[in-house]
């Protein structure tokens, strides 16, 4: 069963290590384990359905608090301490397309505002329901799943677009194809909501990122059915798949996507490095971009989050041999983790990674344990557990990223995390802050920053204290000309800053294009263009 207040199957228990915790008491401080609100408790507390009764539509109290919110920080202290101010009043779970057009019309004949729901991992707000006079319909599209057609000669392969990224996978490997899409919320989070959001992959420096994958499908709005064919190219105008893409439901639902696939790779692999400081590690990293080796993954990690890393790990007589193995090699306190991969043919696999620790060494790289990388792949979507762990151990932890250009990237570094562990000093608390290379590009990177800081005992305080971090975060990345959104999206969260990047006319045009999709303005309110822009 997954958890209704935290992140994944509520049967996997996570801990932090007493290494890890000792590290976290000496950089923030003792943590006060909250007191979490009981299921019943909260559940007691969902107010009255606004909506008629339709038989597509559950108005149960527990199907309700289960779609209340999504998995931001926000969301967390929310459910966490069943401080919940807005609520959908019914949740509807269609099995076709035509149930989606149904409930569009039903909405509309309501005055009910609608909230799609994929796999309900969003980290900035899109599945929060408006607060107001006008009830809410949120429409899971869960049971709209599963692979409907697939083109092998083409590759091209259409998925209902609730499709969780473990079943996409599973049916395409099962016929020797994948799509190599895996974003961290792999586990949960859904081939729609990818495309709604214009997701990134771990691995997408080889398989691309989801405007790449996304070859098509179909978008069911208010204003009717728009059909997205799935043409290999084409000069006919715009192309509206990218209208689509990163829409975060303003338009409609998504009801079918078709992703181009790719032969399962004949061989995969992925090595551990260490930079011995960040401008090295970063000059190394830009080169492997620029060289366009046939790589799959490049991550670099400051030398801040190499330390975090190695700390939370739980293993501190390991760490300690690694680190005795480093100082030998000429790599010390400053080092930088670099994790680097290839998928394909072994002989292209072999070439590239050759190529690539001759890159590395001359910048001063030393390859680190084969085990390092190993594990981290094996856990990749297990760490994202740790949040649980660390909430109970009376720490809240929040992230943001973005992308720019390789000339911005050592300033917005200086930046981003150093002010955010100055952003309470005020309060006279800590906040450890560290970052990594997530995605790299040959004109760029994204810059992906974690931050954690200590729960306080009311959860406002709490709040009050992540909106200080997040609008630090948030006009570092603005200030220095980063996107507000690499991967995560728009939601709530980060609609304010939207302006600044797409310029008075792009807000309008945005604007423009909500209109004519939902003219009656039903579609997820607030998401992505503020109140002000609908």
């Amino acid at each position: 069963m997954r958890r209704w207040n935290g992140w994944g199957d509520e049967r996997v228990a996570t801990t932090v290590p007493p290494a890890g915790a000792a590290f976290l008491d000496r950089v923030l401080g003792p943590g006060t384990p909250p007191r979490d609100a009981a299921l019943a408790e909260v559940v007691g507390a969902v107010p009255p359905s606004r909506l008629p009764d339709d038989p597509l539509v559950s108005t149960d109290p527990l199907d309700r608090l289960r779609h209340a919110r999504g998995q931001s920080l926000p969301d967390w202290v929310a459910l966490r301490t069943g401080r919940i101010d807005s609520w959908p009043d019914g949740v509807a779970h269609p099995t076709t397309d035509a149930d989606v057009r149904r409930l569009l019309r039903f909405a509309a004949g309501v005055g009910a505002q609608v909230i799609p729901y994929g796999g309900g991992t969003s980290v900035v707000g899109h599945l929060t329901p408006p607060a107001g006079e006008a009830p809410v319909l949120t429409i899971d599209l869960g049971r709209l799943t599963g692979l409907r057609r697939f083109e092998e000669r083409s590759g091209l392969a259409t998925f209902g677009a609730g499709t969780p990224g473990p079943d996409l996978e599973a049916a395409l490997r099962a016929r020797g194809w994948t799509i190599g899409h895996y974003p961290q919320s792999f586990e949960y989070s859904t081939v729609g909501g990818w495309v709604a959001t214009r997701s990134s992959g771990q691995q997408s420096l080889g398989y691309g990122r989801i405007e790449a994958l996304f070859a098509g499908g179909r978008l069911e709005a208010p204003a009717g059915a728009l059909e997205l064919p799935p043409h290999p190219a084409s000069a006919a105008g715009p192309d509206l798949r990218q209208l689509v893409l990163g829409s975060e439901g303003r338009l409609g639902i998504l009801t079918e996507a078709i992703v181009r696939a790719t032969p399962l790779p004949e061989h995969e692999a992925i090595e551990a490095a260490f930079l011995p400081d960040l401008e090295p590690g970063l000059a190394a990293v830009r080169e492997l971009a620029q060289a366009k080796l046939p790589l799959s993954m490049i991550r670099l990690s400051t030398p801040v989050e190499t330390m975090t890393t190695l700390a939370l790990a739980g293993r501190p007589g390991q760490v300690r041999l690694l680190e005795r193995y480093l100082a030998v090699r000429g790599i010390g306190p400053r080092r930088c983790l670099l994790l680097f991969a290839a998928a394909g043919r072994a002989r292209v696999v072999g070439a590239a990674l050759a190529e690539a620790r001759a890159i590395l060494g001359r910048h001063g790289g030393v390859s680190g344990p084969g085990s390092l990388a190993r594990h981290w792949q094996r856990e990749r979507f297990r760490s994202a557990y740790l949040r649980n762990a660390l909430w109970e151990a009376g720490y809240a932890v929040d992230t943001v990223e973005t992308a720019l250009d390789w000339g911005r990237v050592p300033g917005l570094l200086a930046a981003l995390a150093p002010n955010l562990r100055r952003g309470l000093a005020g309060d006279g608390e800590r906040v450890h802050a560290f970052t990594h290379l997530s995605h790299v590009y040959p004109s760029g990177s994204s810059l992906y920053t974690t931050y954690l800081f200590r729960i306080a005992d009311d959860p406002d305080e709490t709040l009050r204290r992540w909106s200080i971090l997040k609008s630090i975060a948030s006009r570092a990345i603005t200030d220095h000309g980063g996107t507000i959104s690499h991967q995560h999206g728009v939601g709530t969260d980060h609609a304010a800053y939207l302006a600044a990047e797409k310029g008075e006319l792009g807000m309008a045009v945005l604007g423009d294009a909500v209109r004519r999709f939902d003219p009656d303005r039903l579609m997820n309110p607030g998401k992505l263009l503020e109140r002000s822009d609908r």
